[in-house]
């Protein structure tokens, strides 16, 4: 009798040790994003896990992080352990390229150059307009204050200042009247948050600032947030199309063999399940069906390809926001 009581106790502690041993094996992945896709990764994340679930019968922990893109970029090459990267800017994932742990055709490897949403910046305004702001040249008038979070931390502000620069070039002429023009807009900026979130806090709670620049997913979730009664959205005559481009950590995937499930997030983000999510949150999908679903909620808008306007992103990068370009030129008071 003695030698069943051993018998079962072992059983039930092999048992105990067992699920213990499996809840702490069970497969965690990172993913590392930007400020404002926080709402975004919220309901994706918990839509994959069931998805990944259904498939492979393996539960999957999905964690998010967010901040300015290029703050996010800089603490995965400084060690965060990051499964995925889903930026706003390809610059930010060219520099973890550069790094050597993110392919370097890492476009390649996800459709649509591993962009699976893409978005626009539009302007937030007081109810009303009361300072009557209509496009880009509005915000460099003098008395105008606008918020935009730094162009040297943030996604969000690095397209503000390129669309800018873009409507600059397109209605001014050449590169010395877009940079005497980006500088008077930024002259206009009373504070510089350290990415979109916070910009928004500033603009939204603060109360400081008569217009926010902001992608027009964030501009649409601050509106329902605060009440159509509180806040405007403007749609400039020239905005810039913003990709958010996505990309595999190859040495974290590696290290932790997470590459499989890592892979299968990304690919979900295509998905009609994905893109509707995506959708769903403001952030214009590649799906065309989900898109023409939606059409009401996405205005046509007349956009600019960085890349084709401006300069690639490698001379944009090393041009305007490397340390002495023309960004630190014209912020200088």
């Amino acid at each position: 009798m003695l030698s069943r009581v051993f018998s079962w106790a072992g059983f039930v502690l092999a048992f105990v040790f067992l699920t213990a041993y499996t809840a702490l094996a069970q497969t965690t992945i990172l993913n590392v994003s930007y400020d404002v896709s926080r709402e975004l990764y919220k309901q994706i994340n918990p839509a994959f896990i069931d998805a990944w679930k259904a498939k492979t019968g393996e539960t999957v922990t999905v964690n998010q992080s967010h901040g300015g893109s290029s703050k996010q970029a800089a603490s995965v090459a400084e060690g965060l352990d990051a499964d995925v990267i889903t930026m706003n800017q390809a610059p930010d994932i060219d520099f973890l390229a550069d790094k050597g742990l993110v392919a370097k055709d890492w476009k390649s490897k996800f459709p649509n150059d591993a962009a699976p949403y893409t978005s626009v910046s539009v302007f937030l305004v007081r109810k009303g307009n009361p300072k009557g702001i209509k496009d880009w040249s509005d915000l460099a008038k003098p008395g105008i204050s606008v918020i935009v979070p730094n162009p040297k931390t943030s996604g969000n502000g690095r397209y503000t200042y390129l669309a800018a620069w873009g409507y600059a070039l397109e209605n001014l002429g050449g590169a010395d009247a877009a940079k005497d023009f980006v500088k008077k807009l930024f002259g206009n900026v009373p504070v510089f948050d350290g990415g979109g979130r916070g910009a928004t806090t500033t603009f939204s709670q603060r109360d400081v600032g008569d217009a926010l620049v902001t992608f027009e997913n964030e501009a649409r979730l601050i509106a329902v947030e605060f009440g159509a009664d509180k806040f405007d959205i403007v749609y400039p005559s020239l905005s810039v199309e913003a990709p958010a481009p996505v990309a595999i950590n190859e040495k974290v995937v590696d290290k932790k063999k997470t590459r499989e499930v890592a892979t299968a997030y990304l690919n979900f983000l295509y998905s009609p399940e994905g893109q509707a999510i995506i959708a769903k949150y403001d952030f214009r999908p590649r799906d065309e069906a989900v898109l023409r679903a939606n059409q009401a909620k996405f205005p046509p808008v007349k956009t600019f390809d960085v890349e084709k306007l401006i300069g690639s992103w490698a001379d944009v990068r090393k041009t305007h926001f490397a340390d002495g370009g023309i960004y630190d030129q014209i912020s200088v008071k």
